[in-house]
């Protein structure tokens, strides 16, 4: 080990090793660190986690400390910390507690796949960034993201880019039923609707590459590219475009964006059809008269919500949207 890690160990990154076997007893007792102070994780990378420390206003490379096990550690995450808070170049501090959070959304690698990944912890919008043209909009991905974003009790919001290329109509056609709010943006347009969207919250941006994503961050937050370094620079370095990282808002606006790197697909195996139900509240009561297990999709396999919506409870046009996200589930949509 290198002399300059060596000075950045404290006496609990070291293990003892006594000189006879059982000289010191086991316990499971943990430390109640009660000078720990409260921050915000603003970036992870390979196991060091950007940290904003809230009373103090500086920034922090961090640590898990070992007694969090495989607690999971996400961009949002509220946590505490101790060690040194002072935020000097060299020095780590180490994340003791993860604060209960409000919100979280996961997305799985695919639908095989049994593992639920935390994408951002306690965000209040997931913006679904889509270009109109170059490349064309994906509405496989498009409705994985709104159904994630559905079920983890997060806002969806269309964010369609490009407007030069393409009108928007036929995409802001689609999700009209749905009642999804949209912000159509072109190349070197005003920003003043996306800023009013944006303004006390904290959201998260997807979209594959390629949709403008980027180009929208830099123009939201001058200097974005420079901003992730609090991670990023204990190590070799990553581009921005690699890991999720959060970006406060300058003023006037206060809030958060979280930019997130370009997805190909957006596993939904966590999902369940009564998942994406709760997200229909005109549809819910009906689905009750549904036989156990049912998946929604169609009358033919015992499926009410058809006769819920004849006897005007809803509309057609809300129960084609519903189950279009429900068979989105099976559709990667890459």
């Amino acid at each position: 080990m290198a002399q300059r890690d060596v000075d950045r160990l404290d006496e609990d990154d070291v293990r003892q090793r006594p000189g006879r076997r059982g000289s010191r007893p086991r316990t499971k007792q943990r430390p109640a660190h009660e000078r720990a102070e409260r921050g915000m994780v603003l970036s992870v990378d390979r196991g060091r986690y950007g940290v904003l420390m809230r009373d103090r206003a500086v920034q922090l490379v961090t640590m898990r400390a070992r007694e969090l096990g495989r607690t999971a550690i996400a961009v949002g995450d509220e946590v505490d910390v101790v060690g040194d808070l002072s935020g000097r170049a060299d020095t780590l501090a180490r994340i003791v507690r993860v604060g209960e959070r409000s919100t979280v959304l996961r997305r799985t690698a695919d639908d095989d796949d049994p593992y639920e990944r935390v994408i951002v912890a306690n965000a209040d919008q997931l913006m679904i960034v889509t270009a109109l043209a170059d490349p064309p909009p994906v509405y496989g991905l498009i409705d994985r993201c709104v159904v994630a974003a559905l079920t983890a009790g997060v806002e969806p919001i269309l964010l369609l880019t490009k407007a030069d290329l393409a009108e928007p109509d036929a995409v802001l056609a689609n999700y009209r039923e749905l009642d999804v709010p949209a912000v159509v943006v072109r190349a070197g347009g005003e920003l003043d609707e996306l800023l009013a969207h944006l303004d006390g919250k904290t959201t998260v941006l997807v979209g594959h590459s390629g949709v403008g994503k980027s180009t929208l961050v830099n123009a939201l937050v001058p200097g974005a590219g420079r901003s992730t370094g609090v991670v990023s620079g204990v190590g070799k370095g990553r581009h921005t475009s690699s890991s999720a990282v959060a970006l406060a808002l300058p003023e006037p606006c206060h809030g958060w964006v979280i930019d997130t790197p370009g997805v190909r697909s957006f596993g939904l195996a966590h999902v369940s059809a009564q998942d994406v139900l709760w997200a229909f509240p005109d549809l819910e009561d009906g689905a009750t008269q549904c036989p156990g297990g049912c998946e929604h999709l169609k009358p033919a396999d015992g499926c009410r919500l058809d006769a819920w919506v004849a006897a005007g409870h809803s509309s057609s046009e809300r129960l084609a949207a519903f189950r279009r996200l429900l068979a989105s589930r099976s559709d990667l949509g890459s």
